[in-house]
């Protein structure tokens, strides 16, 4: 019913060269980008994911990167979760048999189709964290997915912050800011109240499955659609029509900076 309805809204397929001269008109030759994406929203695409990849790397370039959180949250301390919660009698066992991540084969989760396939592209790295992973191909995609620290995953020795060193650029593809990943630095910069929590996810250590332990933040995302909103009243951003909806690419280093000026006002 889904694709029927897509069928309908579109009044021709859109197709990996449709989107390559949508994508051409934002520039991104060469860039460091950052890509989040509603693959429903451009319409019914002939090849579906697979033809948005391959539209987007042939725009990027090999001498640019192309970037896709790859995280999967159900690697992770079990206590924690709330979709769905599970019973507390199950924490241990759930710590001691899920399997350990593995960023061949550990699939993403609540991320959608398109970075899952993505994951899975030839050439493409992606970084150790078991959790709050990232999926890169391209020029920078070794730099940018190495070393991986478990300890506040999206913070300064993130990938996310090695986009930002290298000024690179968030592109929002039918999606709003609540899905904007590079908004969680920003979190961990600000002068605010912060609350640090115990995690845990199975990795392999000297050749064995642990439960490992680390520190992070506990993340607030509720806010981002608003830091969004005003950011894009402030500063210019680039916008082109991309299939059935609008792809917006932001200066990721300038949207962190207003987002941790916005967060600190916040506090006072």
């Amino acid at each position: 019913m889904k694709e029927e309805k897509l069928i309908k809204q579109s009044k021709e397929p859109i197709t990996k060269k449709s989107l390559i001269k949508d994508l051409k008109q934002l520039n991104l030759e060469g860039e460091v980008v950052i890509v989040h994406s509603a693959l429903s929203k451009l319409g019914w695409v002939c090849g579906g994911a697979v033809a948005l990849i391959e539209a987007l790397q042939e725009v990027i370039t090999k001498e640019g990167t192309l970037i896709m959180p790859a995280h999967s949250g159900d690697y992770s301390e079990p206590k924690y979760w709330e979709n769905p919660p599970v019973p507390e009698s199950w924490y241990q066992i759930i710590r001691e048999e899920m399997p350990a991540y593995r960023p061949e084969i550990t699939p993403t989760r609540g991320l959608g189709v398109t970075p899952e396939i993505f994951r899975k592209f030839p050439d493409v790295i992606r970084s150790d964290h078991p959790c709050l992973s990232f999926s890169a191909w391209g020029k920078e995609a070794k730099a940018i997915t190495a070393d991986h620290k478990l300890d506040y995953a999206l913070g300064d020795n993130s990938p996310l912050a090695k986009i930002y060193e290298r000024k690179g650029k968030a592109l929002l593809i039918g999606v709003g800011h609540d899905s904007n990943t590079s908004l969680h630095l920003a979190e961990y910069r600000a002068d605010h109240d912060l609350r640090i929590k115990i995690f845990g996810s199975p990795i392999i250590k000297n050749g064995k499955k642990i439960w490992a332990k680390y520190q992070d933040i506990e993340f607030n995302d509720d806010l981002f659609s608003a830091i969004g909103s005003e950011y894009e009243s402030k500063y210019q951003y680039s916008t082109a029509r991309t299939g059935l909806t609008e792809a917006k690419l932001f200066d990721q280093k300038e949207m962190v900076d207003f987002a941790v000026s916005w967060l600190e006002k916040r506090k006072q």
